[in-house]
This record gives structure tokens, sequence and C-alpha cells, in this order.
């Protein structure tokens, strides 16, 4: 999607208000040096428990979220009440997917982790090489997929940015919940559930997102 890959994605999750409360906190990151970019998300689906029981979301929900894209030397801010900070580096491989000059105005966010330490490259491998690539060819919405990892380590340690050219991502997340098991012959195929579960897998946060504002630095 748009034509850029920010070395930091530094993420903010509150409840704060989308008219005036976020943009005034973006104002305040923006001016931090290194930070280039700001844009904010409204939760399209708070509270999903639609995934239970199979993935039980470890991170609790937010009805806001804060993207700032900043250069490599970024230093977080310190955090008010009522606002989670997430500090990730672009991974050292390539996002996947259809790059254009088009904002990117939905997104998926997709947090996971290793089970144990000792398992983190083969998760990495296996989302790189097996979960993303049939995801990122166009057919059911998202246009580019590119992956980060936590600065602190940590949970979560890997985060998936799934972009959409519109606003309804979620749109995109039924379309790969409905239509991928055809693709693999079913959902109780040994194909299938290659493609949608590793054992190290352990889904941190998954949501859909609307973009509502963005602002740059000064």
């Amino acid at each position: 999607m748009e034509d850029r890959i920010s070395p930091i994605l530094y993420l903010e999750l509150s409840d704060l208000s989308l008219e005036n409360e976020v943009p005034a906190r973006a104002e305040e990151v923006l001016a931090l040096p290194s930070v280039e970019r700001a844009t904010w998300w409204r939760n399209l689906n708070p509270h999903r428990k639609d995934f239970e029981p199979d993935f039980v979301f470890r991170l609790p929900d937010f009805g806001t979220l804060s993207v700032f894209e900043a250069q490599s030397d970024f230093v977080p801010p310190s955090l008010p009440d009522g606002i989670r900070g997430l500090h990730f580096r672009h991974y050292p491989r390539p996002g996947q997917g259809f790059l254009s000059a088009e904002k990117t105005m939905g997104l998926m966010l997709v947090l996971v982790s290793p089970r144990e330490e000792s398992g983190a490259q083969a998760l990495r491998d296996w989302a790189d090489f097996v979960h993303i690539p049939p995801l990122a060819v166009g057919e059911i919405g998202f246009k580019m997929i590119t992956p980060y990892e936590n600065v602190n380590g940590g949970e979560p340690l890997y985060m998936h940015f799934y972009e959409t050219a519109n606003r309804y991502a979620e749109s995109a997340l039924q379309a790969e919940v409905h239509a991928v098991p055809a693709w693999y012959g079913g959902v109780d195929t040994e194909a299938y559930r290659h493609w949608q579960v590793h054992d190290q897998l352990v889904v941190d946060y998954l949501n859909t997102f609307e973009r509502v504002g963005e602002a740059a630095a000064r």
C-alpha cells in the first residue's frame, strides 16, 4: 500500500476520544525527535470474542489506536494514565503484497508471541513463509502485510501490519475466515491446519481498524 517502510512503528493503545484527545496526544508525540508521521484509528470490533476458544487474546482491548512512524533512534515518551505503548522495529524481511501511493484506510493489527523463547524463529518463519503469503495476493482485500518485532523483546514479540485500501478491514478479515479454508480443502484438512496455526503460536491480539485522522511532524 503506502509506498514506504518505517524503521520504527510506535503504537499507543487507549480509549481516548478520537475527536480531541487523540489528536492532541498525537501532537505531543510528533514533537519528539525522530517522529515523522501519525495516524489514528477506530476499533471496528471492540471486545471481539469470535475467535474464542481457539484464540483468547492476552492483550486487553482498546477503542483507539495511534500509530507513529519514526526513525531508528526514536525514544518512546513517558505514558500518561490510560495509555499503553508498544515499540516495534521493522523485522529484516520485506513486507508482502502490493505497494502503491494510495493511503492505507483500513488496518488489521495482529500481535503474536512464541510459546517458548526458543521457538521464536520457527514462529517467524512459519508466519513469513506459510501463513502470510496467500493472504498478500490481494484476493480478499489485504494489500500489504509487513512484519515488525518488539524492540524490547517479550510479549507481544511480533506485529503483523495488514493494510487495506478501504476502511473495511473487517470485511477482509471475514473473507479470510470464510474463503481460505476452501483453498486448502476445508477446515479439517492437515493442509489448512498447517496454514492456520503453528505449535509455537500465541495470539496476543487481533482486531481491525479504520483510519480517522493523520498528521505530520512540523
